[in-house]
């Protein structure tokens, strides 16, 4: 059985106290996003616009981050976003929850804490539906343990960018989506892991719209501090950590006086 060990309460990992504007988008084109990403984070960094959540769900579509390799592409031909966010390949789509923090975070940058921090959220949501989860050392995202229905299997995915000190591109969770999309790839470049849906795990159907309210609280909780980091391990028998999976980048100086 997985454990779980104390939590840690911190503070909150964003330089700035004004509340995160959310936005609740709806089903949109993921460049479209990714524009409207752009937009807002440029705002933040040069001071002209708040901290914001886009949550979300894209049509079908891969994207692929810094580290994705030509073996872990689709087979079929399939066309691929080529994104500027850590992390390897993955899909998007419908009975997805995508959420995008933009946030500037505290001087000097902690990027594996805010990851962290994110995780926690996702765990936290996954614990209010009744689905176990936990962190696998040396791999981003949350994950449901190995047991009698199937192998190790990731339920959440992060993969970030840092530029000028404001965050960038965010998380997905697995709702009622179309897993057969992640067999034409190799999510995450992990090859000997699966990838399940609140709605597999629960066998029902889990919407988006269903666990929309819980997760920006939670996602707001975790940035804030106000969800405590816990150390809760996916692995029942606490397996040697397997190689480091990057998720994250970070670009450019912050901000002078930052």
């Amino acid at each position: 059985m997985a454990q779980m060990n104390a939590s840690v309460r911190r503070a909150s990992c964003r330089a700035s106290s004004a509340p995160i504007l959310v936005e609740r988008i709806g089903r949109i084109d993921y460049v479209q996003a990714w524009e409207r990403q752009r937009e807002i984070a440029a705002a933040r960094a040069e001071e002209r616009g708040p901290d914001t959540l886009l949550l979300l769900e894209h049509p079908s579509v891969y994207t692929a981050g810094k580290r994705t390799k030509p073996e872990d592409r689709p087979t079929d031909g399939t066309p691929v976003v080529d994104v500027d966010r850590g992390g390897e390949i993955t899909w998007h789509g419908p009975g997805q929850l995508v959420g995008y923090p933009l946030v500037a975070l505290n001087d000097p940058v902690d990027v594996v804490d805010y990851v962290r921090r994110l995780e926690e959220a996702l765990i936290n949501v996954c614990d209010q539906f009744g689905v176990h989860t936990g962190r696998v050392a040396g791999r981003s995202g949350v994950w449901v343990p190995a047991d009698d229905r199937g192998i190790e299997r990731k339920i959440a995915a992060i993969g970030i960018r840092v530029q000028r000190g404001v965050t960038m591109h965010g998380f997905e969770i697995n709702c009622d989506a179309d897993l057969s999309f992640f067999d034409r790839i190799v999510p995450c470049g992990i090859r000997d892991a699966g990838v399940t849906s609140l709605s597999w795990e629960l066998g029902r159907t889990v919407s988006v719209a269903e666990i929309l309210d819980v997760t920006e609280r939670a996602v707001l909780d975790a940035i804030e501090g106000v969800l405590p980091l816990s150390q809760r391990d996916a692995r029942a028998n606490a397996a040697a950590p397997q190689r480091e999976d990057v998720t994250f980048a970070l670009d450019a100086p912050l901000l002078p006086g930052r």
